[in-house]
Order: C-alpha cells, then sequence, then structure tokens
C-alpha cells in the first residue's frame, strides 16, 4: 500500500519546505486530532532517505513508537526501530523510530539530517537541548496543542493550513453532539501551579459516580438505541474503578485503565476494544488515551475530569471521539467537567481559525462561568449546548423564549438592532475574506487576520462558507495590499 496524501497535506509539506529554505531550522507543523499528522511526517521521512539523509521520528512512548513502526510497514518504508532488544533493530536503515528515552540515552545522532518530534508540545528538557546542540539537523515538530509556553524559543516558524472546523466539512472529521450534565463541583477546590489539584478532583468525581453512569445510559439509548463504544476521561484512579463498578453493576462492561497498570495489560484491553464486535463496551482513562489511540467508531466520550486551565487536555480528549468512521454522522459528548462552557470560547476559536503562532498564554486558569450563564448555555429540554445565534435547540427542536427586559427603555431596542446589524455585516465580510483567499490559494488563517485587521476583534463565527467578495471588500484588500507594499518600498 502506498502512501497518499491529501491536497491540504501536500500543502503544508510545500509550506515546511518553504520555511526551511528561509533559514528556519526548527519548525512546528500544527494541525488538529484526525488531520493526518502522521502520515506527513512519514512523507518527510522518505523524502529524506530519497535524498540520502538519515531521518529520525522520536516519541515519548514505546507503544507509540510500535504504531509509527507498523504504519511505515503497511506502506512498504524500510527502517529500523531504536530500542534495546527490539526486533526491527536495524541500525543501517537511512529511516529510525525511537523513544523520546533512548534519542537522550544516546545523547547524539551521527549523521541525522532531519528529526521529527511527536507530541511537540510535551517538552523534554534532553530532546530541547539536542535541538540546540545540532544546529545542522532540520526538526520538525507535530501538535495538535502547541499551547506549552516556551515553545517559541525552540520552533521559530508554524505551519498550519487546515482547521477542525475544515476536517468536519471534508468528512476527515465527525462533529461533536454535546451535552451538559450534571457537573462535578470544583467551588473553593485546591489549586496547584493554576489546576486543581488530582486528589480533590478524584474526592468530588467520586460524587456523581452514579450521575454519570445514569447519564450515559439514558442517552446511549436515546442518541443510538443501545451502548456504542465510550470513552470516559475520569477524575483519579478511584473515581475510574468506582465507574467501572458501577458500569458493571448496570450491566455494561467498562474497563478502568491507568499509568499505574501494567503496560500489557493497558495494550490487550485496547486491543480488545479496537475490534469491531468487541466485549468491551468503554474504556475508563486516567491521564491516559489522550495521545496515540486511534480507535474511530468510538461514538461516545464522557469528559468527567474538570480542567482549571489545560486547554490541551480538553481538546486532547474530544479529538478522541471525532475521528471520522463509515456511518458515523456524529460523536456524543457527554459533560460534566465543565470544561465544554468553561473553554468555550478558545475552543470556538482554535475549531474555525486554527493555531498560527505560539507561545500564546491560552493556558491560564480560566473564571467559571456563573449558575445562571451555564444553564442559559444548554437547551432546558434536552440539555443540549445552545449554537451561537440560533434559539433552536439542534437535537430536539425546542425554541427557547427569551424574557425581553429592554422594550420599556426607549432607544434600547433600536440600539439591539443596530448591534445585530453589524454582526450581520461582519459575518459577511469574513464570509467574502475567505472568498478571497480561496480564489487566490491563501491559507484560512489570512481572512482571520486580515478580519482582526478591519474590525479591531477575532471573528469568531462557526460554519462560514466563503462568498465572492463584493466591490467594496475588494477594494478595502486592494488598498491594504497597496500599504502594505509601500511599507515595504519606505523599509527597502
Amino acid at each position: 500500500m502506498s502512501l497518499q496524501l491529501y491536497t491540504y497535506q501536500e500543502g503544508i509539506l510545500a509550506k515546511l519546505r518553504a520555511g526551511f529554505a528561509e533559514g528556519h531550522h526548527a519548525q512546528m507543523l500544527v494541525a488538529p486530532t484526525g488531520a493526518g499528522k502522521t502520515e506527513m511526517a512519514i512523507a518527510l521521512l522518505e523524502a529524506a532517505k530519497a535524498r540520502g539523509n538519515r531521518a529520525a521520528m522520536v516519541l515519548d512512548r514505546v507503544v507509540l513508537c510500535d504504531q509509527t513502526s507498523g504504519r511505515l510497514q503497511k506502506y512498504g518504508i524500510d527502517h529500523g526501530v531504536i530500542q534495546s532488544g527490539h526486533w526491527r533493530y536495524r541500525p543501517y536503515e537511512p529511516i529510525q523510530i525511537c523513544s523520546a528515552q533512548t534519542l537522550e540515552k544516546r545523547g547524539s545522532f551521527p549523521g541525522l539530517k532531519l528529526l521529527i518530534v511527536d507530541e511537540a508540545h510535551q517538552t523534554r528538557a534532553q530532546t530541547i537541548q539536542f535541538i540546540k546542540n545540532n544546529p545542522e539537523v532540520r526538526v520538525v515538530g507535530l501538535s495538535a496543542t502547541p499551547f506549552t509556553k516556551g515553545l517559541g524559543k525552540t520552533y521559530s516558524n508554524v505551519v498550519s493550513s487546515v482547521t477542525t472546523g475544515e476536517l468536519v466539512r471534508l468528512g476527515r472529521l465527525a462533529p461533536l453532539r454535546v451535552f451538559i450534565a450534571k457537573e462535578i463541583d470544583m467551588e473553593g477546590a485546591k489549586k496547584v501551579a493554576g489546576e486543581w489539584s488530582a486528589d480533590v478532583v478524584t474526592e468530588r468525581g467520586l460524587k456523581i459516580t452514579g450521575d454519570i453512569v445514569a447519564e450515559w445510559v439514558k442517552k446511549t439509548h436515546e442518541v443510538f438505541g443501545g451502548p456504542r463504544k465510550t470513552v470516559v476521561f475520569c477524575s483519579g484512579v478511584a473515581h475510574g474503578a468506582d465507574l467501572a463498578q458501577k458500569f458493571g453493576d448496570a450491566g455494561y462492561n467498562f474497563v478502568s485503565l491507568s499509568y499505574r497498570d501494567d503496560d500489557s495489560f493497558k495494550d490487550d484491553a485496547i486491543k480488545e476494544f479496537t475490534k469491531a464486535d468487541s466485549s468491551i463496551h468503554g474504556l475508563i482513562a486516567t491521564d491516559i488515551l489522550t495521545k496515540g489511540f486511534d480507535v474511530p467508531d468510538v461514538m461516545i466520550g464522557v469528559s468527567a475530569r474538570p480542567f482549571s486551565k489545560s486547554l490541551s487536555s480538553h481538546i486532547q480528549q474530544m479529538g478522541r471521539v471525532m475521528r471520522a468512521h463509515p456511518g458515523k454522522e456524529f460523536a456524543l459528548w457527554l459533560d460534566h467537567s465543565g470544561n465544554y462552557l468553561r473553554f468555550r470560547d478558545e475552543w470556538d476559536d482554535v475549531y474555525e481559525n486554527g493555531i498560527h503562532s505560539l507561545d500564546e498564554g491560552r493556558e491560564k486558569a480560566k473564571p467559571e462561568p456563573t449558575k445562571a450563564e451555564k444553564e442559559a448555555a444548554k437547551c432546558p429540554k434536552c440539555s443540549h449546548v445552545w449554537p451561537s445565534g440560533t434559539d433552536t435547540c439542534p437535537c430536539c427542536g425546542h425554541v427557547r423564549e427569551r424574557r425581553n427586559d429592554i422594550t420599556a427603555v426607549p432607544g434600547m431596542l433600536e440600539e439591539l438592532a443596530a448591534a445585530n446589524a453589524a454582526k450581520a455585516q461582519q459575518r459577511e465580510w469574513y464570509a467574502q475574506l475567505l472568498g478571497y483567499a480561496v480564489a487566490h490559494n491563501y491559507a484560512r488563517g489570512w481572512a482571520y487576520h486580515k478580519f482582526k485587521e478591519k474590525f479591531g476583534v477575532e471573528p469568531k463565527f462557526r460554519d462560514v462558507m466563503p462568498l465572492e467578495p463584493t466591490a467594496e471588500v475588494g477594494r478595502w484588500i486592494r488598498s491594504r495590499n497597496i500599504k502594505w507594499a509601500k511599507s515595504r518600498q519606505r523599509a527597502a
């Protein structure tokens, strides 16, 4: 089976090559879960080999090394795995797969010309030092969530040309259908370095185990007519064990996995869960399964591990259930953690606009929505999250009534109408800027930055289709281009 890339993947690789030609030593390839980062990495490894160069991909777990090796084997690409006792130890091969720990122990990699770092947002000090000590090696970091502070000190260029929203529209990812369920109460909980402590999260998560199981039973039957493959992200080891027991009491086979379990036990459970006719209804994860877990027919995700600031963990968890699969029209997301509303603005931005720079400071503790805001954000009939810009629930069709508290205030209706008109105009502009970007083969981020230049705010619109620019929009773009050209002339 030969490796075939999508058009957007070819475009990303072309941008990486252009970045190296411009003198960037280390670049970050940013793409959502499901975009095919491993396939793009394999294409880079194969291209390096074709030019007579040595290339390596470094991963932070042995099981991920095995998975990547298996992917290379599927495409018929010869390679070696640098791992103690590994059956594919072939140090003479131009392409090598190795664990981060192995690379750190070696300290050097003679003749290496290209290094690909998987999950590059999880910075390991020794790997960063290796990159700095070997400026002759071209480096590509892979990440869907490059929010770790300090990444910009290692990676000088960001390459990203596809967003989660675009992949959903292309059918490469499944959209989420989100329900807000009974939430773990974190009011007044202790924090360590801005994040809720694991012990407190576990203690409070145990209090609603029964609600989590009952909600899953209810929703899986309402939506699918019966159980479907599920991944539960729990609050801690004790919480996972309690959930597994209560799911079992309800007649369902859920297996709890954590960092404390033997690797062979975890591997066997995941292998069984991967089968189309698996005897396991769900996996319960404690701080695992947020990377290297690829089971596309998972239909349900349960969020039961609250995060105060870790947007990356929230996005990684949702990505586990968004992979496309034949017949999978959507994935169900049951939120008991409060994370979806807590990170909604940031998620909407990443979903539609992607990520174009590092060290953005996204990973900060988020203010908690009020109880009133939480209630207003979900359908009172089915608890589905209200989408922006509509009063009709997309799940059950319920139409919410809005209390009009401003009708008795002179001038307020006119002000509201003007605000709505301004928002509609901004949406039109954004759609036309997208249309211009498509027509000129620009990345979607171009429209994002031009909109921000025009209106001074970020475009936070969902499902905007590109439109042909009007004469007004065209004139504005030309004026910006002329201004930019003149500034370049003055600089020269």
